[in-house]
């Protein structure tokens, strides 16, 4: 029996708001379940989705090895395609934090903004979250299975990276870089699942979205920087401290300069170009009205990173099909 009841105010995550459709819609006894998973915080889960958007988008222009009934028109990506991605970021989003709730465990019951997670509060036991796991993991294995080889043995690679990640902030202030190498690899899965192969357009991208991931997160990890002294984790806001702003300004560049190499390497028009100025003044609003020390604008600036995502698969679009 769960030590805590699983509905009611009381049982709200902290950063994940009480009108989330989880907790207002959810049946009881599936919350600590659909929680593990983040679906009442669904921002990560856009944030692994829109490296493998982007991707899809990039890659439209390309031969597809695949014949697929919803085969769009050129410089359109595959709505199938697009379906199967965003499944599979949801589901892999929700095994990988489920995974990072089992390790962390003994760490967010002492953390205000994790310790009513299913886990520490004693609404799942770790046996429950492990099962919960594989169910999630299953799903996205069915996913996976639906590309060709090349694309199989890519998004397997991807696995590695996911099991060690929840440990890396034991042992380096950069766990961070850790997460982007993870949450971005579907800009190297989105293009081999349409071509069976990768390409320096796809790398670029990939190292866009590391860099794009170590500005958002370190913003994210701000919120957590006192409890993450106390407890002895690491992070890169706990890195940067005062400095976080001139950092996020070169991962910002980065990012930027990597999504403008991958559009220039595919021929992408001039109207991509014009969207990624966009995106670049969404990018310097974060940087300029971030109060490192405000744990709501913190989490604010990290959840409008979904509409940076956006604003860049938009772009990608319009410079393939106009």
């Amino acid at each position: 029996m769960p030590k805590h009841p699983s509905s009611g105010p009381e049982t709200v995550i902290a950063d994940a708001g009480a009108d989330n459709p989880v907790d207002r819609y959810a049946p009881d006894w599936s919350k600590p379940y659909l929680k593990l998973a983040r679906f009442d915080r669904p921002i990560g889960s856009w944030l692994l989705m829109w490296p493998c958007m982007w991707s899809l988008a990039l890659v439209a222009s390309e031969v597809s090895i695949y014949r697929w009934p919803t085969a769009p028109a050129p410089g359109w990506p595959d709505p199938l395609l697009i379906a199967l991605f965003f499944v599979g970021a949801f589901v892999m989003r929700g095994a990988g934090c489920t995974l990072n709730d089992i390790a962390d465990r003994n760490y967010d019951g002492k953390v205000e903004r994790t310790a009513l997670r299913p886990i520490p509060s004693g609404q799942v036991t770790v046996l429950q979250a492990s099962v919960w796991m594989g169910l999630l993991s299953l799903v996205g294995l069915a996913v996976l299975l639906t590309f060709n080889a090349f694309a199989i043995v890519t998004g397997a690679a991807s696995l590695v990276i996911v099991a060690v990640y929840p440990f890396m902030k034991r042992f380096t202030y950069w766990p961070q870089f850790v997460l982007g190498l993870a949450f971005n690899w579907g800009a190297l899965l989105g293009w081999a699942a349409v071509t069976g192969t990768l390409s320096a357009a796809a790398i670029a991208l990939y190292a866009a979205g590391i860099a794009w991931t170590l500005g958002y997160d370190t913003i994210y990890a701000h919120q957590d920087k006192e409890d993450d002294i106390m407890i002895g984790v690491k992070s890169t806001a706990l890195r940067f401290g005062p400095t976080t702003k001139n950092w996020l300004v070169v991962f910002y560049l980065i990012a930027l300069g990597g999504i403008a190499a991958s559009g220039w390497i595919v021929q992408l028009s001039w109207i991509f170009y014009v969207g990624l100025i966009f995106a670049a003044v969404h990018m310097a609003w974060q940087i300029i009205t971030l109060d490192i020390d405000d744990w709501a604008d913190c989490l604010a600036k990290f959840k409008s990173n979904h509409h940076f995502g956006l604003i860049v698969f938009l772009s990608i679009v319009a410079g393939q099909v106009l």
